[in-house]
């Protein structure tokens, strides 16, 4: 931008919103002092660093004393909000400096912009707590400091600013109980406090904000019940509990929230039957309550919500007929899957429902009660008896579950195995690994899987095979590789799984007939860590997969990234590292304290990650020769953050790129690489989680997404 834009005395709007202007934003910015309204955000704009300062530009603004409106966001400025952010003059009503790269504290001085209306400092870097002086705002209606790196308590100073209607602070690390005062801000109309460190109960004075719209408070460690007195909060479209320790029962009285949208209770402990009331909520489109303990049956009720689009009520005890009307007919069976004992619709790969009633039922129930089980034992002990006398190497391939839900057959035998994979062809093997072969395959019901044959050299390789079984004959998510079965004996151990036709993400990476472009590589690993965020925190006990690699990540027909191979994946007590030094993990992807010591956490797994989000957007393996001494992928791309981005990614990438969207694919690039790199930071304790990676990358999406289109 020219110093010559400050001739413009008189100038009272300056605004080039969402352009790709670049270079260094002058301090001369200040001389405009008529101006009202100053909108450059959107843009590739650095500012000064004159005489070893980076705050020039905000401090050269201060002088705009007629300034009302001020937005910078989406620009790579990189400083520290300074001291001098004070002395902006009263008629400033909103600031939006929004993912900037703002490092450091919020300083105290941001309480003297007694005026302000609007302030919005999301997506940066800060860190610290939310200052006292905050409560000096009395004019603010709309606080959002999401996706920082804030810590302490949600400051009581933030109820005395009463026409607060919109607090997001969403995706930080504010810990302790939620002050009990935000009850009395009656003007607040959205709250989201998610993925945060926040505990004990809500408190009970929550629920007289009878005309608050949005509520998030998910992912957080809220315990107690769910209160009754929801029902207070008549006007609610969102209600997202999810990722806490709620428990107890569903209260009857959701059913009084007529506006409500979106109710999510997903990953809780809630118990008891969903309550037939929910089928008043004639404005919901989003339900999930998967991940719980509830048990009873469906409620039918739910079929006459005709705004209904999704439903998940997976993970649960849940029992009887699935309804099949209304949004039912629409929905998968992932909507569904482990849980008790459901009942429908082939295509939702459940038993088919038996409506018996009466004296012939109860008979019915006796003889699989009590009868059945004593014939079932003497057949099986009886073809016992015939195998070992003819010495078959056909032995039992007991699904490791009931498969009759999944439309695959019960028992699979080694000879269906070999038949499959006519006699295991070599024509038929899609890879090998340090602990078998994988082998195409096609079963005689016409379906084609993946039959993973296992070496067994040694008792690791035994003891391997055991807990791979173990751990995926109950695992479940879209963005895994399902196994469908298990087959074993004496001498042989395989797993029957899904097959993925369009191979690896290795595959995709470094053939020359292949290419992904930066929207599927983005998407490929946004599906990564979606798995990744199941393992670590959608169970009971976490699972660290322990050997994460392009070559383990499938895709299936639609590209969909589908991560594959636990076969030393270790199952951990919750909040507990466990050492297992005989583990093999692929060199170039494992974690500092991993070589070094053998300590097993899901902070491994994000390490990994992050090492392989550097390959994939700059297609290079971690163990290429150039990566040797001190110089690591981690390291290159290190030292070329933030100026020389280009310089290290894949140049694929920019080619038949239109040059209107160069700059987005830039941007977004450094974005995800600068995320990896705080994925595979050496302190463990330095690492997010893979809920919050997943988020961020979902947000980089978003933003790209709307550059694009704009």
């Amino acid at each position: 931008m020219p110093d010559t834009i400050s001739n413009a005395s008189k100038l009272t709007i300056l605004a080039l919103t969402e352009n790709n202007f670049k270079g260094v934003l002058p301090s001369t910015l200040g001389d405009l002092r008529y101006l009202k309204k100053l909108g450059i955000e959107g843009n590739s704009f650095t500012t000064s660093d004159a005489s070893n300062s980076k705050t020039n530009l905000i401090t050269s603004l201060t002088n705009c004393r007629h300034l009302e409106f001020l937005f910078l966001s989406a620009n790579p400025f990189f400083i520290k909000l300074p001291k001098s952010i004070g002395n902006f003059s009263d008629s400033l009503q909103e600031l939006d400096i929004v993912s900037c790269g703002i490092n450091g504290n919020i300083p105290s001085e941001i309480g003297n912009l007694t005026n302000l209306i609007k302030l919005s400092l999301d997506e940066n870097v800060l860190n610290g707590p939310i200052p006292i002086t905050i409560s000096n705002l009395q004019a603010l209606q709309y606080l959002s400091l999401e996706g920082n790196d804030l810590h302490g308590l949600i400051v009581h100073d933030l109820c005395e600013i009463k026409p607060l209607g919109y607090l997001h602070l969403s995706r930080n690390k504010f810990s302790g109980a939620m002050t009990p005062c935000l009850g009395n801000l009656s003007s607040l109309r959205e709250l989201h406090l998610g993925s945060n460190k926040m505990a004990l109960e809500i408190p009970s004075s929550f629920w007289n904000l009878k005309d608050i719209l949005e509520v998030n408070l998910s992912s957080n460690h809220f315990v107690g019940n769910l209160s009754s007195r929801v029902e207070n909060l008549k006007a609610l479209s969102l209600l997202d509990l999810s990722q806490n320790h709620i428990s107890s029962s569903i209260p009857t009285t959701m059913g009084s929230l007529q506006n409500l949208q979106i109710l999510s209770l997903a990953h809780n402990k809630l118990e008891g039957s969903i309550p037939r009331s929910l089928g008043n909520l004639l404005n919901l489109e989003n339900l999930d309550l998967s991940q719980n303990n509830l048990s009873g049956k469906i409620p039918k009720s739910l079929e006459l919500l005709i705004d209904l689009k999704y439903v998940n009520l997976s993970f649960n005890k849940l029992q009887g007929e699935i309804p099949d009307r209304g949004v039912f007919k629409n929905l998968t069976p992932e909507s569904f899957m482990m849980n008790l004992a459901l009942c429908g619709l082939p295509q939702l790969q459940v038993p088919p429902c038996k409506k018996e009633t009466g004296e012939r039922s109860m008979t019915k129930f006796l003889l699989l009660k009590c009868i059945l089980p004593i014939v079932v034992s003497i057949i099986l002990v009886v073809l016992g008896i015939i195998l070992l006398r003819l010495k078959r190497k056909n032995s039992r391939c007991l699904a490791e579950r009931d498969l009759s839900t999944l439309g695959m057959p019960r028992r699979i035998s080694y000879f269906e195995i070999l038949e499959a994979t006519n006699g295991f062809d070599e024509s038929n093997i899609l890879g090998r690994g340090s602990y078998g072969t994988v082998f195409k395959g096609k079963l005689s019901s016409g379906m084609v899987v993946a039959v993973k044959i296992f070496n067994f050299d040694s008792q690791v390789m035994v003891a391997s095979f055991e807990k791979e079984c173990d751990i995926l004959r109950n695992v479940r998510h879209r963005n895994l590789v399902k196994v469908i079965s298990c087959c074993s004996n004496v001498d042989f151990k395989s797993l029957v799984m899904e097959f993925m036709p369009n191979g690896s993400l290795e595959k995709w990476l470094y053939s020359h007939n292949y290419f992904l472009g930066f929207l599927q590589r983005l998407d490929i690993m946004i599906n990564v860590a979606f798995a990744l965020e199941y393992l670590h925190h959608g169970l009971l006990a976490p699972i660290i997969h322990c050997d994460l690699k392009p070559s383990n990540i499938l895709l299936d027909d639609e590209m969909i990234a589908h991560v594959s191979d636990f076969g030393i994946s270790k199952l951990l007590n919750e909040g507990e590292s466990k050492t297992y030094t005989e583990t093999i993990h692929t060199i170039g992807y494992m974690a500092p304290e991993y070589g070094s010591s053998g300590v097993v956490s899901t902070k491994i797994d994000v390490y990994s990650y992050g090492i392989m989000l550097l390959e994939v957007f700059t297609r290079k393996r971690p163990t290429e020769d150039i990566f040797v001494s001190a110089l690591s992928l981690k390291s290159w791309v290190s030292e070329s953050m933030p100026h020389a981005i280009i310089q290290v990614m894949d140049s694929n990438l920019l080619q038949g790129v239109h040059e209107h969207h160069i700059n987005n694919i830039l941007t977004s690039t450094f974005s995800i690489l600068e995320l990896a790199l705080n994925c595979c930071t050496d302190l463990p304790e330095a690492r997010g989680n893979m809920i919050d990676v997943a988020a961020s990358l979902n947000k980089i999406k978003a933003m790209f997404l709307h550059k694009r289109h704009v």
